[in-house]
């Protein structure tokens, strides 16, 4: 029976393959058969003409048994498909500028929407790359309250993380791992590169096999120093080292260790990358070792790590969160013990942990870009709708123009349901098209807004990624059927004698309204776009108004890495000294101060001790800065009140502090904050005095959180920071290789220095709003191009369906300009409804989208209004031609056109 059964198979698809032989076939069988008969008759005494004729009355006609023949073997469904194709690929070659525009439109809308998906599939639903276990696998958070409010990290130390290992149960494997961007390399071949500081178990979580080598094990991977052990990424070895096989066994220098290459990570193999791609693999321990070459086992304060951990399949994500909470107690006691000084009662901070998805986007300290992602998904959304609306306008339009073809088809007796199936097989062969272009516009697009947005990104192809390609083939298919499905609906509902009579007049008023209704929706949604992007452009404008207490774009960042040296304290701040002269002597620059803070980089937070104030470091968030007298001069920062450090601010001289405009507000509210004392450190130090007022800074965030911030000579700070500001003449990225190799002069040894511009630091604290901004702009002009498009496209298809009436009006006296009027009256008309709806729409819409705006309320009257401007003006651009060209008609040639 399956013989049978495969024979029949391979039947019917030998007769879809080779169709023309099947048919070939068949014809030969029938001649044959006819033959025969045809001589059993002859045989019989007929005469061969009247043989041949009774032979093919009694096979029953052989145009019959041929379809017969072709029903029996099933495939008549398929070779109707293809002959629907065949023939909506004939009409579309036929116009080919008709076909152009319908494909180029849905390939916006289809390749903005798969663009955007493979974004939010990125950072919000794809699971890591070689990622095993996805549904068990989490990130963990670490949640303690201070001050009534609690706190949750993703970040935590070593120690802790040792503590949570020893003390749970419902993990079969918990990892830590951060990236970090140090130097590799030796003497000018030393580059800045993102390495990851990763323990042996972190290879686990993924089915990753090495292409060369292995990865590292527990045994290197040993407190406190590890094993000066590396892995490669596999882009790192291609690039450094030309992807040879002997790599293994060579050294390479990571920080001041001399690490030896035992394998490679095979190719895409990022892990959990939330800062930056890593280039290369080293042992935590390692990691930390070079670092500090501490024993950071027992650190407690030392942040800077992450974690994941596999839940056991027979613990429920509750019970896991439960024992890893009881571990975090532990730890949270073992720490206070640890460091008595700055102990916190269990029950003051309730330490509790949480477990999340591991993309970080997904998790209690998600940003708000993945919110702007989502929104600027449903855009794209919207766009492919204007998009579609568009298509099936034109192809009513078109439909209209066949309706006396496609009324003779259904008088010569074509089924409707054969007619809608051909129509709509035209409308996917157009969608499929769109979504062929659509591939290579979202394969350059997602590139562009990757390269913009997500810098850290790894490179993909949209034409190798099964998701993507499975979306785009999902959204094409809607596209057809959106566009095809309502205009091959109209089409075969016309009455047959008004369409046979209509003589390409529009006699369908259902169609006409149908067509004014999808124009209407396009202006509304288009305005809803351009709402958008005008709230998130005034966000934008309003992010780079604000005055964030220093000056951004002249000032560089240059940190300084003696690489392992051993320095004292006041060698390393000599050193500062004489990178602080070198910076000095640059061509271009005004200024330099060494720093013991950067905004939106490093913080420095030592307790504060204030007489009349309790527990004033858990009432606020107060940042130590340390500066020399160019230090304000250099940031740009304003004092207020009081004097700057001058030169008499030695370590011999009297404490003094500055302190910002909020910090004096909030610790003397009802008092001059000048000649009041402050205690660092601890509750027994010297007092330092406040000498000035400098204004508030934004240090962490660009709104919502209140920052303090304090200064204090350089001379009286009790470490050397290691971190220049460099203040240049012009753009700070204009000036990095100068002060970077002017200051390597002064380093000594294998130490280096690295310049980077304040610029690149701020910026990304803007991201949200630059990238709503960017892709609402570019969204918004894409609608309304379309928009603009649907509503000439439709206002000279009326006028050339009212060209008989136009005549009529011109011949009884109407004037050029009554036309002109006539005809931008009507499309005008369309549009202030379009523009009605969609500011409603968008004033309901705003409520959702407000916390993610920056000083911009969602009901700006001067967007509304100018967006109501924008909209009108390009309606008014669209008629124009079609309305100037009507007023042309000769009312003689109108007349007699039908």
């Amino acid at each position: 029976m399956l013989s049978e059964l495969w024979s029949d198979l391979r039947y019917r698809l030998r007769a879809i393959v080779r169709r023309d032989r099947v048919e070939q076939e068949l014809d030969d069988e029938l001649r044959f058969h006819v033959e025969r008969e045809t001589d059993k008759l002859v045989r019989a005494g007929l005469s061969p003409n009247e043989a041949q004729r009774r032979a093919r009355i009694a096979f029953g006609g052989v145009d019959r048994t041929k379809e017969e023949a072709r029903d029996a073997r099933g495939t008549m469904l398929f070779e109707s498909i293809l002959q629907d194709t065949r023939y909506a690929v004939r009409g579309l070659r036929a116009k080919p500028g008709f076909t152009a525009g319908i494909v180029l439109t849905l390939a916006l809308g289809i390749g903005a929407n798969a663009a955007m998906f493979g974004i939010v599939d990125r950072m919000l639903f794809r699971a890591p790359t070689y990622l095993h276990d996805a549904e068990h696998t989490h990130r963990v958070y670490l949640a303690s309250t201070s001050a009534g409010h609690e706190n949750v990290s993703a970040w935590t130390s070593f120690a802790r993380y040792a503590d949570l290992l020893r003390w749970t149960h419902a993990f079969s494997s918990i990892a830590t791992f951060a990236t970090w961007r140090i130097a590799v390399g030796d003497g000018d071949a030393a580059r800045v590169t993102p390495v990851a500081g990763v323990s042996a178990s972190y290879f686990d979580f993924f089915d990753a096999q090495p292409p060369l080598g292995r990865f590292f094990v527990a045994r290197e991977d040993s407190v406190p120093t590890g094993s000066p052990v590396v892995v490669l990424s596999y882009a790192y070895w291609q690039l450094e080292f030309g992807g040879r096989a002997d790599v293994l066994g060579k050294q390479v220098r990571i920080g001041h260790t001399l690490c030896t290459i035992i394998g490679v990570a095979p190719e895409r193999f990022v892990g959990i990358d939330d800062e930056a791609v890593p280039a290369m693999y080293i042992p935590i321990t390692t990691f930390l070792w070079d670092a500090r070459s501490i024993d950071y086992s027992k650190n407690y304060g030392w942040q800077g790590r992450l974690l994941i951990a596999r839940r056991r399949p027979q613990f429920t994500v509750a019970q896991a969160t439960a024992d890893l909470t009881t571990a975090f107690q532990r730890s949270w006691i073992a720490g206070n013990e640890r460091n008595p000084a700055r102990a916190v009662p269990v029950a003051t901070a309730r330490p509790r942990a949480m477990l999340g998805p591991v993309q970080l986007e997904r998790g209690p300290l998600a940003g708000p870009e993945a919110k702007v992602v989502a929104w600027v998904s449903g855009v794209a959304a919207i766009v492919l709708l204007i998009a579609c609306a568009n298509v099936a306008n034109l192809l009513l339009a078109r439909a209209a123009t066949r309706r006396r073809e496609i009324a003779l088809r259904l008088a010569l007796g074509v089924s409707r349901g054969r007619l809608i199936r051909q129509l709509v097989t035209e409308s996917l062969v157009l969608a499929l098209l769109g979504g062929a272009v659509g591939l290579a516009v979202a394969q350059w697009g997602g590139a562009v807004i990757r390269a913009l947005f997500l810098p850290n990104d790894v490179a993909t192809s949209i034409f190798t990624d099964v998701r993507s390609l499975i979306v785009t083939l999902l959204v094409t298919m809607a596209a057809a059927m959106i566009t095809g499905l309502a205009p091959a609906l109209q089409a075969v509902r016309s009455d047959l004698a008004r369409s046979l009579n209509a003589a390409g007049r529009d006699a369908g008023g259902r169609a006409s309204r149908l067509r004014t209704g999808l124009l209407v929706f396009q202006a509304t949604f288009s305005v809803v776009l351009l709402v958008g992007a005008g709230l998130f452009v005034r966000s934008l404008l309003n992010v780079h108004k604000l005055r964030l207490g220093y000056d951004v774009r002249p000032v560089l960042v240059v940190t300084d890495n003696p690489r392992g040296m051993k320095l004292t304290t006041a060698e390393r701040s000599a050193l500062d000294a004489r990178l602080v002269d070198a910076a000095r002597a640059t061509p271009g620059v005004e200024s330099a101060t060494p720093v013991s803070s950067v905004p939106f980089w490093g913080y420095e937070e030592p307790y504060l001790f204030v007489s009349g104030v309790d527990s004033v470091s858990w009432r606020g968030d107060f940042v130590l800065q340390a500066g020399n007298p160019d230090y304000f001069k250099t940031m740009g920062t304003r004092i207020v009140r009081g004097r700057a450090f001058d030169a008499h601010d030695r370590a011999d001289a009297p404490r003094v502090v500055i302190v910002s405009q909020g910090m004096a507000s909030f610790l003397w509210p009802a008092e001059d904050a000048m000649g009041k004392c402050i205690r660092i450190g601890v509750d027994t130090a010297p007092c330092t005095t406040v000498v000035g007022v400098a204004e508030d800074l934004h240090m962490r965030a660009l709104q919502g959180q209140k920052e303090y911030t304090y200064y204090v000579p350089i001379a009286q700070y009790t470490s050397a920071p290691g971190t220049l500001l460099v203040r240049v003449k012009g753009d700070a990225a204009d000036y990095i290789e100068p002060v970077r190799r002017r200051l390597q002069h002064e380093m000594p040894g294998a130490a280096y220095v690295t310049a980077e511009p304040f610029q690149n630091m701020v910026d990304t604290k803007t991201q949200s709003w630059r990238f709503g901004a960017t892709m609402f702009v570019a969204f918004g002009a894409l609608a309304l191009a379309l928009a603009g498009i649907g509503l000439y496209s439709m206002i000279a298809y009326g006028v050339a369906q009212r060209r008989r009436e136009i005549g009529v009006r011109i011949a009884l006296g109407a004037s050029s300009s009554n036309i002109v009027r006539l005809v931008v009256r009507g499309g005008l008309r369309l549009v202030v409804l379009g523009v009605v709806l969609g500011g409603v729409i968008s004033l309901w819409a705003g409520k959702w989208i407000a916390t993610l705006l920056f000083d911009e309320t969602p009901t700006d009257p001067v967007i509304y209004a100018s967006v109501a401007a924008i909209l009108v003006g390009v309606s008014l651009l669209a008629t124009a031609m079609p309305a100037l060209g009507a007023s042309r008609v000769d009312p003689n040639v109108a007349l007699r056109a039908d």
